[in-house]
């Protein structure tokens, strides 16, 4: 079993790993499989023998059986007894991700990996994917078919499908990854047994899903470029998975939108990340903030404008004003909280979105007040008019209440810089 990580408030500072002569190895690699009579004993014998001849390190390989319905687990049992350093599990389930967390959850190697049966990567780079976990440099490492150097043979339409989905990701969910998809991850086993607990999908968004929730959390990502040659006999379904993908999308972007997801529990400590150091933190921040305010902004005002003209039809001006006013400024604390001032996890989400409220409030009087001064200086203004009078009102309050969120909504917590002592101690 892995090392129990939770009981702090955060993880615990990166560490190289310990070479190891006895005792647990230092890598787990699973082979999720299903109905993969054919290719399983030639992939573990290629790669236990790659592992064997290139890995300095103990190391396991653990063939995870997704409910296979042919000689699968024949083959992975006859390879488990035969082999010393593989191991054969058996889920009654499908899914790739199901069989991930499974295994996961209970090695008791500190560096887990996995890869697709047919090797359509390079086996070269797995070295190179592993390495920065072990030195204590990365806590996940990616495989990347959409990086510069990497070498890929593959047809039209996968190239389409992966590089369409990336920007996807890139537009909806803000991910910095090159590749989601790519069959060849690794992860800290510290870092997993907080970070799985948090991914809901079984399936092929399981990938995804882990990755945007790490960068989101802060955690370092490294990718290596990687060679890979498509397999013509893949059996995934691309129309069904991308759909599934999709609705993954949503429901993560969702959930990181109302801060759902206790990601403050995936930080480093104080100090572990040196872009906390310098004292011209400070004004990158406050750059970084205006400009998400802004963006967030922005696409709060369509919102708003988009609502009190659907609601302008049925209610009053005045009415449809604040039910506008109020709905868009829920979505906009929300978005606020996360992507402006980068506060995660639910602590103090409902008193956030209190003090939001109050920061409406204030937009409210003077959207309100602005409509009945136009009203009484005109009497019946044209609708035009009245857009006109809102957006400026909306321009007007927009500088307080950037800065009521910042200091009042959302404060920075100043950390004290640790004294001498406490660094040698560290």
């Amino acid at each position: 079993m892995p090392t129990d990580t939770t009981s702090g408030d955060t993880l615990p500072a990166r560490e190289h790993l310990p070479a190891r002569t006895a005792g647990p190895p230092v890598l787990d690699v699973t082979i999720p499989v299903y109905n993969e009579e054919r290719d399983l004993e030639p992939c573990v014998l290629r790669l236990h023998d790659h592992l064997t001849r290139t890995f300095p390190y103990g190391f396991r390989i653990t063939i995870a059986d997704n409910a296979s319905t042919d000689r699968t687990p024949a083959v992975a049992a006859r390879l488990d007894a035969r082999i010393p350093e593989v191991r054969s599990c058996r889920l009654e389930q499908k899914g790739r991700g199901r069989a991930l967390h499974a295994v996961w959850s209970h090695s008791d190697a500190p560096v887990l990996a996995y890869m697709d049966v047919d090797l359509s990567t390079g086996l070269n780079a797995l070295l190179p994917l592993v390495a920065p976990l072990i030195s204590g440099h990365s806590d996940l490492a990616i495989g990347s078919r959409l990086a510069r150097t990497s070498r890929v043979v593959r047809g039209p339409k996968r190239e389409f499908v992966s590089r369409a989905y990336n920007v996807i990701l890139k537009s909806s969910l803000s991910a910095r990854f090159s590749d989601a998809q790519c069959g060849f991850k690794a992860v800290r086993a510290d870092v997993a047994a907080r970070l799985l607990p948090m991914v809901e999908d079984t399936g092929w968004f399981f990938d995804t899903e882990m990755l945007v929730l790490a960068e989101r959390a802060g955690l370092r990502i490294h990718e290596v470029p990687v060679d890979w040659v498509d397999d013509p006999d893949s059996r995934v379904h691309i129309v069904r998975t991308a759909v599934e993908d999709l609705k993954g999308v949503w429901r993560v972007g969702r959930a990181l939108a109302v801060g759902a997801l206790p990601l403050d529990r995936l930080s480093r400590p104080s100090g572990d990340d040196p872009r906390e150091a310098g004292a011209d933190g400070a004004p990158r921040r406050l750059v970084r903030q205006l400009a998400g305010f802004c963006v967030v902004g922005v696409l709060s005002t369509l919102v708003y404008l988009a609502l009190y003209s659907l609601f302008r039809t049925h209610l009053g001006a005045q009415a449809a004003n604040a039910a506008a006013l109020l709905v868009s400024a829920v979505a906009n604390t929300a978005a606020n909280r996360r992507l402006t001032f980068g506060v995660r996890g639910r602590n103090r989400a409902v008193r956030h979105q209190l003090q939001g409220l109050v920061v409406f409030a204030i937009g409210l009087a003077l959207t309100s007040g602005s409509l009945a001064a136009l009203d009484t200086a005109t009497g019946s203004p044209p609708h035009t008019t009245e857009l006109a009078v809102l957006v400026a009102a909306n321009l007007a309050a927009t500088v307080l209440r950037f800065l009521l969120l910042r200091a009042w909504v959302f404060p920075e917590r100043r950390v004290p810089s640790p004294t001498p002592g406490e660094r040698t101690a560290r």
